[in-house]
């Protein structure tokens, strides 16, 4: 069984489309980290989500996250398809793909799918995706099928959550987007949450459950963000 949310993620040692010499702690430095499995190279669902990546890199790096790409393919066979994936989409592609032909890396990872197999029928890495914290551990996991290609904009949206929460005692609802009113975190007494964010600088939700009640934390507040700017942490606003 691979890492899971919170479990420190393995360094990836290795060859990779830049480098022959690839180290994944050395690469993010201190940064926040996207890695992303992919099953094959020259396949068509790939190609359009590299490529998608490729011209969405402007995006991760304004939030502070290193993109690097994953496949059991070797280097030679990733420089040749980053040619295909330019042409098909318009995306250049800079980042790093790691190449693990041996599958190790993957097993470790536990991100191989028994049921599909390649033409040597060898299994083949599903689409999972690691978001990575400055301190390499898991933030969030994201798996889909190889028949699905991945939505990045949600990606990006996680990532904004993630980057707000992480040191801010907040959470963020359903659909959230940059921007908007965020959760009080739950573990907050209302006292707590009238330090952190003043008087007044959340709003309870009226809910049946606690009319009539004396209680020391309400779980439903919501306070105004400020949305980020230039791959800043967002400042609170009242």
């Amino acid at each position: 069984m691979g890492p899971t949310i919170n479990d420190k993620f393995p360094n990836l040692r290795g060859e990779a489309s830049t480098t022959t010499e690839f180290d994944l702690y050395e690469y993010l430095e201190d940064k926040w980290g996207c890695i992303f499995m992919h099953p094959a190279d020259f396949t068509p669902v790939c190609t359009t989500e590299l490529g998608r990546a490729a011209v969405l890199q402007d995006e991760f790096t304004k939030r502070g996250v290193k993109l690097c790409g994953f496949s059991c393919s070797d280097a030679s066979e990733h420089k040749e398809w980053l040619e295909d994936v330019k042409v098909a989409t318009g995306g250049e592609v800079t980042f790093p793909l790691f190449c693990a032909p041996p599958r190790q890396h993957a097993v470790d990872l536990g991100v191989l799918d028994a049921s599909n197999k390649d033409a040597k029928g060898l299994p083949l890495t599903v689409r999972s995706l690691f978001i990575l914290k400055p301190d390499h551990t898991v933030a969030l996991m994201m798996t889909y099928p190889a028949t699905t290609g991945r939505n990045f904009d949600e990606i990006l949206r996680v990532i904004d959550s993630l980057q707000l929460t992480v040191n801010h005692s907040l959470a963020t609802p359903v659909d959230w987007k940059q921007g908007e009113d965020a959760i009080v975190n739950f573990p907050l007494s209302d006292e707590d949450a009238d330090t952190k964010f003043g008087k007044g600088g959340y709003k309870t939700v009226e809910l049946p459950s606690e009319m009539g009640k004396d209680l020391p934390k309400h779980y439903l507040r919501y306070t105004k963000v400020a949305s980020k700017s230039k791959g800043c942490f967002p400042r609170f606003t009242k």
